[in-house]
């Protein structure tokens, strides 16, 4: 019989898309669901958005686009990113595809072989395990507790770096966690990556959803010698709520930037034209839309924290960017949810719980290599957070 090629089964559907499926099934089934299960930022782009992408339509070309990326596009992200302090970058180093997703898979396409080590922190976007055990590369976890406020320590890192580690994978602010670095904190781990010869991936793509004027701070304004290590990774879906639009964008070094476009010119060929001028309009038009969801998430976040703090056991390290909370849940495991009568003895137990009982969906820690924990993705309509939240509550009251 016939097989499929190895890498096949080792890949996994996402683990949050199948919750997130599953909620909606309930839902078309009549059942009462709240769901704070997919990462997705719920609002639409400003209407400058739509404007240009209809002006593109009536314009549209419908020839073969750049495996670069659309040169105003280019621009474009280059003016995003001075904005965010990330200078001196040129078209030639940066590169577009489908989604950030892509432009991480092109990356480790790009700078692991099979067997190669790369490095992140736990917990992780579920994403980063898939990616690697995909093509083969070696994983080397560096575990950030709840304890240790899910962020890496320089002493950590240096422990775990070595000559063999050919990828440090890095995300801030992060998902699931909402924890963010602060300048301090990014110049101190900086200080340890200069001593070792990897690369350095950084996916930042909420890198302009930052709350309590922590800031945005990357390694290479740290450390400017490391920029000819640095890939910065970022994306239009949280930050102008276009996941569907699937546009991802990095900056690096101008013979990684070329390896994503020679990639691109086999994978996609080019990203579409109508979604290149949107994408152009999303960056260099009016921020209005940005910047009152991220001061909305925010509040958001402060209403969660609030609930979470009134649940006995519960710990949940402060977030401060993006759009989730990880509260660590574990005081519920070896309990049992006394209206069903279903025990809990893990992560994924008490989400199956949650979900039966209260048609509450949040993804289990343990998709993203912190099995005590949960996310809480708070971007749902703001009528159904404190609902969604208040049946949590209640569900931790009736654990016995």
């Amino acid at each position: 019989m016939l097989k499929l090629a190895q890498r096949v089964g080792r890949a996994k559907p996402s683990a949050i898309m199948e919750i997130a499926e599953k909620a909606k099934r309930l839902k078309a089934e009549g059942r009462d669901v709240i769901s704070f299960s997919i990462g997705v930022p719920n609002f639409l782009p400003g209407a400058h958005v739509y404007g240009a992408a209809r002006k593109a339509l009536d314009n549209d070309s419908g020839q073969y686009g750049s495996n670069r990326g659309m040169p105003e596009l280019l621009d474009a992200f280059l003016a995003h990113m001075q904005g965010v302090g990330m200078d001196g970058y040129t078209r030639e180093n940066c590169a577009v595809a489908v989604g950030a997703k892509h432009i991480l898979y092109n990356l480790a396409e790009a700078l692991l072989d099979e067997g190669d080590e790369i490095a992140f922190a736990t917990p992780y976007w579920t994403s980063y395990m898939d990616i690697a055990e995909i093509l083969g590369a070696k994983v080397n976890l560096l575990p950030c507790p709840p304890e240790q406020n899910y962020k890496l320590t320089p002493e950590q890192l240096d422990a775990a770096l070595s000559e063999n580690t050919r990828v440090f994978l890095f995300n801030n602010p992060s998902n699931p966690t909402g924890m963010v670095y602060t300048k301090d904190e990014i110049a101190a781990l900086a200080d340890v990556l200069v001593k070792y010869p990897t690369w350095i991936i950084t996916d930042d793509i909420y890198n302009r959803m930052v709350f309590d004027g922590v800031g945005y701070h990357n390694f290479v304004q740290a450390r400017p010698e490391l920029r000819d290590r640095v890939i910065f990774v970022d994306s239009l879906s949280k930050t102008y709520g276009m996941p569907g639009w699937r546009v991802g964008l990095m900056a690096g070094p101008e013979t990684v930037a070329k390896a994503v476009v020679t990639l691109n010119s086999n994978h996609i060929t080019n990203i579409p034209e109508i979604v290149s001028v949107a994408a152009t309009a999303a960056l260099a038009g009016p921020q209005d839309v940005p910047t009152e969801k991220c001061a909305e998430f925010q509040r958001k976040r402060d209403e969660v924290l609030a609930v979470l703090s009134e649940i006995p056991g519960v710990v949940c390290p402060r977030p401060q960017g993006a759009f989730y909370v990880f509260p660590d849940i574990s005081c519920a495991f070896g309990k049992t949810h006394g209206p069903t009568g279903m025990k809990i003895d893990n992560d994924v137990d008490f989400c199956a719980a949650l979900l039966e009982a209260k048609g509450v969906a949040c993804v289990p820690g343990s998709a993203f290599g912190e099995p005590r924990s949960l996310r809480i993705s708070y971007t749902c309509p703001t009528p159904q957070l404190a609902p969604g939240m208040q049946r949590i509550k209640e569900f931790f009251a009736e654990l016995g």
